[in-house]
């Protein structure tokens, strides 16, 4: 069983908001693939499984800085092993579009990354990094604001070609 978490802050406020890319994506994969969500407040998240690929998609519904706390109770409850989860969150340190995959690793000081690793004791965990950087913007913001701002017109423009490939790479994952 493979567990594909998508980080992000809870609330319609924040849709479309950078640290919501993680959010975004899988819902854009599960509208893609018929997937339905549904709300497990015992773990604080909501989900979507895929039956047919042995796959449980989340949505962690603790704020960001808190994702590891959701993280655990699913790995806990389903006896998922940290190299069996692919994380999507949001990296302002990359090019707007950018995707990276990285088998493990440090939090890079993404704050979804380092609650996850605080709470499963370990950084041996698979991550895809969805570029969010604007570096004018962001120093026009602050790192803060800049994460909870909406993208841009010319970004929005452009999310369906990146959410399409991020699709593509969940899907074969």
């Amino acid at each position: 069983m493979k567990l594909i978490i998508g980080f992000g802050n809870p609330g319609t406020k924040y849709n479309f908001t950078r640290h919501n890319f993680g959010f975004l994506a899988l819902d854009f994969y599960a509208k893609v693939n018929g997937l339905t969500w549904l709300e497990k407040s015992k773990w604080h998240a909501i989900i979507a499984e895929d039956k047919v690929n042995d796959r449980i998609f989340v949505k962690p519904q603790t704020f960001y800085n808190d994702q590891g706390m959701c993280v655990r109770a699913i790995c806990d409850f389903y006896k998922i092993a940290p190299q069996d989860i692919l994380i999507l969150c949001d990296d302002f340190n990359l090019p707007f579009g950018t995707l990276r995959f990285r088998e493990r690793g440090s939090d890079g000081g993404n704050n979804g990354l380092k609650s996850v690793i605080q709470h499963l004791g370990t950084d041996d965990f698979p991550r895809y990094r969805l570029g969010t950087g604007n570096e004018s913007l962001r120093q026009q913001l602050g790192d803060v604001n800049f994460v909870l701002s909406k993208f841009t017109p010319d970004e929005h423009e452009k999310l369906p070609e990146i959410l399409r490939e991020i699709t593509n790479f969940v899907s074969k994952y």
